[in-house]
């Protein structure tokens, strides 16, 4: 569904560019939403982007130091990371719902994302 990849271990402070790349279906008429979850706790939120729009919404946790984008021409989405923490420490992976849908709610439930990918591991440590 999607194949994500940019994940590493980079030390505090640091930046990483995420992809996600669909597969089998395109980007259009699709939100996207980057997850994470970090070892042995339950996946969080943490931006969506749109279709058609080119600003995303952050939770608090990222705001100011992450920026998500899409290019659906090429059917990939980015994610962003500066100043990065340990606590941003955590597998990385994106989803995609109708756009009918839309971002509204994703950062509480899961409800409407029908296509996930495997992630990529991010660890932030010194």
């Amino acid at each position: 569904q999607f194949v994500e990849s940019g994940g590493g271990l980079v030390q505090p402070g640091e930046s990483l560019r995420l992809s996600c790349v669909a597969s089998g279906f395109t980007l259009d008429n699709n939100a996207i939403a980057w997850f994470r979850q970090p070892p042995q706790r339950e996946a969080l939120a943490v931006s969506c982007i749109d279709f058609g729009r080119v600003t995303g919404e952050y939770v608090d946790a990222v705001k100011g130091r992450f920026t998500m984008s899409r290019d659906d021409a090429k059917n990939t989405a980015y994610l962003q990371m500066n100043n990065l923490r340990p606590e941003d420490t955590a597998d990385y992976f994106c989803a995609a719902k109708p756009s009918h849908l839309g971002c509204s709610g994703y950062n509480k439930s899961y409800l409407g994302f029908t296509r996930w990918g495997r992630g990529t591991q991010v660890t932030v440590s010194s």
